[in-house]
């Protein structure tokens, strides 16, 4: 049985999709973009757009119940892998220990012009 995740506190969907679903003690977070839900702009530069991400990941989390030691995937869509290490540095900061796997590739382009957007899955019994 699956449920659908919803907040406030993370940007609404732009499209026909849920911010999250939780399965069978899986939660799988629809790509995040930098997107501050209070106003709904988006901050300029990789570092604060990632923080941004990082912070709507929080906040689906929270709302599921979950925490960023439930993570245990996460995939990072970069507009320009030259942001890589930018990212990676605020990733850190979220992540300290018992990271989650992660991939991330660069790709043509993101949603709303985003450098960058981060896919998340959780998981606890």
């Amino acid at each position: 049985m699956k449920k659908v995740i919803s907040t406030t506190n993370a940007p609404a969907a732009i499209g026909p999709y849920s911010q999250a679903i939780e399965a069978n003690g899986f939660l799988f977070i629809s790509g995040q973009l930098p997107i501050n839900p209070a106003d709904k702009l988006m901050p300029e530069d990789v570092k604060n757009q990632t923080v941004q991400v990082m912070k709507n990941i929080e906040a689906i989390l929270t709302a599921a119940g979950y925490t960023l030691d439930h993570v245990i995937k996460s995939t990072v869509l970069l507009a320009d892998i030259k942001d890589f290490a930018v990212m990676n540095e605020v990733y850190g900061q979220f992540y300290k220990t018992d990271c989650p796997a992660r991939a991330a590739y660069q790709v043509a382009n993101l949603p709303l012009g985003a450098k960058v957007e981060i896919e998340t899955i959780a998981y606890k019994k």
